[in-house]
């Protein structure tokens, strides 16, 4: 059946998610805008994508059990000079984020895997490109500041394209919201083979 490459993420609510993307795409960062804005719960992971199924359930059990919290951003922040990044910070929140996602990854579950960093919640505002533009995205969203409640979170497919597209959103204390895959990708197969499961 093959692989597929899933993150698991908090969106950025609008307004702020697609202001965010267009001042990363301003900024010259060319995978803006085939990445939705958000706080990385899970970060790109390849697997076997037979494991889909057991994937979805595992992640609303977690989302059945978590509550809302509030999520607050300002100013920014950056990794270099060990990552090109350059981020906007969690002022409030950061603290969900991180026993969110440490409850996806147990590491009795389907989306156990090590971190080649130790967490830490941000949102990306730049990647990857130069010196001059990440200084620029620094400068610019030194002020920064956006709030709301974090209510859920989402399931993600890296497409061929290196698109990322929602597959399933895990709203706080309900069932999942979930979409159609990307027709004809392994995720898509992979649910028409299991019926409803996870869904």
């Amino acid at each position: 059946m093959g692989t597929v490459t899933l993150g698991v993420s908090i969106a950025v609510p609008e307004p702020y998610g697609s202001q965010l993307q267009e001042l990363r795409a301003g900024f010259g960062d060319a995978a803006a805008h085939g990445i939705p804005t958000h706080v990385t719960l899970v970060p790109p992971t390849e697997v076997e994508a037979d494991r889909l199924p057991a994937i979805r359930v595992h992640l609303a059990e977690v989302a059945a059990a978590f509550r809302s919290f509030r999520m607050r951003l300002g100013g920014t922040g950056t990794f270099r000079p060990v990552s090109p990044v350059v981020f906007v910070k969690i002022v409030d929140g950061a603290g969900g984020c991180n026993r969110l996602q440490s409850e996806v990854r147990d590491p009795d579950g389907p989306l156990s895997r090590e971190l080649a960093f130790p967490y830490h919640p941000h949102v990306t505002v730049a990647h990857g490109i130069s010196e001059e533009a990440m200084d620029l995205a620094f400068t610019t969203l030194a002020e920064y500041a956006a709030e709301w409640i974090c209510e859920g979170f989402a399931l993600y497919e890296q497409g061929p394209d290196g698109v990322w597209r929602k597959l399933c959103e895990y709203p706080f204390g309900t069932g999942p919201t979930c979409v159609p895959a990307q027709a004809g990708s392994p995720a898509d197969q992979a649910a028409g083979a299991t019926g409803a499961a996870g869904s």
